[in-house]
C-alpha cells in the first residue's frame, strides 16, 4: 500500500506472513512503519510460546528505539538485551531467540541491518542479495568448500551462529549495509521460510512478473508454501519512493 512519509516521500510496500504447511504456530513477526521509514522481519526460535515471544520483543523494541531516534544497530542491540531480560522476567522460555533483518529508508538512502539468516534482496531488473547470512553454510561458501547451490540442500543449512537473545554468544554481531534506493528498485525482506523454499531464479521471476508490490509479496509467500511450506514464511516488498533518483549510468543500468 502506498504511504506518505514525513519527508514527503510516497513509498509503496506490502507485507505478508503465513504459518506454512508444517508448523502449528507462526514464530515470525514483522513491522512496517512508513512514517519512520522502518521495515523489519524477525524469525523466532525456541518453539511454541518462545520463538514468537522473542520475535515480538525484537520487532517492538526496534520500532520503539528507532522512534526515539536510535540507529538500527543500536536498536537491534537493545532488542537483544530486551529478549535476555524477558527470559529472566519469565517471558517465553530459556534459549528463545530470533533472527532479524531491518531496513530504514531516509531521503533516497537506506540503511540495512541484520542478525542471523533472515535476508534482504535488491531487485533492479535482476536480483542480488544484500545481506549475508550468519550461518554455517555461508562460512563454507566463503571458504570455497561448497557452492551456493550445494548450500541449499546442505544438512546443516539452518545452523546459524548469530541471533538475538543468545546470551552465550560473545562479540554479538550486527551486520550493516548502506546504499541508495533508486527509481524502479525494490528491497525484499524475508524470513528463511521464504529463502529456503524459493531460489533466486524463482524470486526474480516472481518479482519481474508482478504488477505491484502486493502481488509480488503474495506470490512469493504462495511460492514458498507451494514448494514445501516447511517453515513460517514472511515477506516485505518495498519500492523506491515515487520521487527517487534515477540510477546513474556510471553505476549500471
Amino acid at each position: 500500500m502506498p504511504m506518505k512519509m514525513d519527508t514527503g516521500q510516497v513509498v509503496d510496500y506490502a507485507a505478508r506472513t503465513d504459518v506454512g504447511k508444517v508448523r502449528e504456530h507462526n514464530e515470525d513477526c514483522y513491522c512496517v512503519n512508513p512514517v519512520l521509514g522502518l521495515y523489519v522481519v524477525a524469525d523466532g526460535m525456541g518453539g511454541h510460546a518462545s520463538g514468537e515471544v522473542a520475535s515480538k520483543i525484537a520487532v517492538t523494541t526496534i520500532e520503539q528505539q528507532v522512534a526515539q531516534g536510535c540507529g538500527l544497530v543500536e536498536a537491534i542491540g537493545t532488542a537483544h538485551a530486551a529478549i535476555i531480560k524477558g527470559v529472566k522476567q519469565g517471558l517465553g522460555k530459556h534459549g528463545m531467540g530470533t533472527t532479524v533483518v531491518a531496513v530504514q529508508l531516509e531521503g533516497g538512502s537506506y540503511t540495512l541491518a541484520w542478525v542471523g539468516d533472515s535476508r534482504a534482496y535488491l531487485w533492479d531488473g535482476e536480483l542480488s542479495q544484500l545481506s549475508k547470512d550468519h550461518s554455517m553454510v555461508q562460512m563454507l561458501i566463503d571458504s570455497g568448500q561448497i557452492t551456493r547451490d550445494e548450500a541449499r540442500t546442505h544438512p546443516r543449512k539452518n545452523v546459524i551462529y548469530q541471533n538475538l537473545g543468545a546470551a552465550e554468544v560473545e562479540g554479538h554481531q550486527v551486520s550493516v549495509e548502506r546504499g541508495v534506493l533508486y527509481k524502479g528498485q525494490n528491497i525484499i525482506l524475508c524470513s528463511d521460510g521464504m529463502s529456503d523454499e524459493v531460489d533466486d531464479a524463482q524470486i526474480a521471476e516472481i518479482i519481474s512478473q508482478a504488477d505491484n508490490v502486493e502481488e509480488a509479496a503474495e506470490n512469493l509467500v504462495t511460492a514458498a508454501i507451494d514448494n514445501g511450506g516447511n517453515d513460517n514464511v514472511s515477506v516485505i516488498v518495498i519500492s523506491a519512493p515515487a520521487d527517487a533518483l534515477e540510477k546513474p549510468r556510471s553505476e549500471g543500468v
